[in-house]
């Protein structure tokens, strides 16, 4: 009996139990296949809207630039325990002119972000406490630390001593 128990305990694991790996796909979808079809000083703000929908985000120093992404995430090994893996990671960034037409395309994958170079600067602070700002949160934060100036008080009531 307790055989029979462990063989449909073990059939149910084994039957949940997929051999497809799990895809998780986020932005725009088969962003490659769709950059090919447009083309440069033809296609307008209209066309691409059209084939590639809303764009993911909007350049914040450039109203024309338009970035459109599309990532693909895979379950990995069990080893892993399922963590998500980047399987294709693509990046479109889109330029348009003044009218509305196709200006620049460039598409970025996987390996192109890899040779990205960053900035290892750090940026300096200069900060000075003599300003208006600084004046101004330091007597806020006197008022938030003693609101009714109850240490001010005992401070002069010891020095007069």
């Amino acid at each position: 009996m307790i055989k029979i128990l462990y063989i449909i305990l073990l059939s149910l694991i084994v039957v949940n139990c997929s051999t497809q790996k799990v895809l998780k796909q986020h932005g725009t979808p088969s962003l490659l296949v769709k950059s090919k079809k447009l083309l440069i000083n033809n296609s307008n703000k209209n066309d691409i809207i059209k084939l590639l929908g809303s764009p993911s985000t909007i350049s914040k120093f450039d109203k024309n630039t338009l970035i459109y992404i599309e990532q693909k995430k895979t379950a990995s090994t069990l080893k892993n325990l399922g963590k998500m893996k980047i399987y294709q990671n693509d990046v479109l960034v889109l330029k348009i002119n003044d009218y509305g037409i196709l200006e620049k395309k460039e598409l970025f994958n996987k390996e192109d972000m890899k040779n990205i170079q960053v900035s290892t600067d750090v940026t300096g602070k200069k900060f000075k406490k003599n300003t208006f700002i600084y004046n101004l949160m330091s007597s806020m934060r006197q008022k938030i630390n003693d609101p009714l100036g109850q240490r001010a008080k005992k401070r002069k009531e010891i020095s007069q001593r």
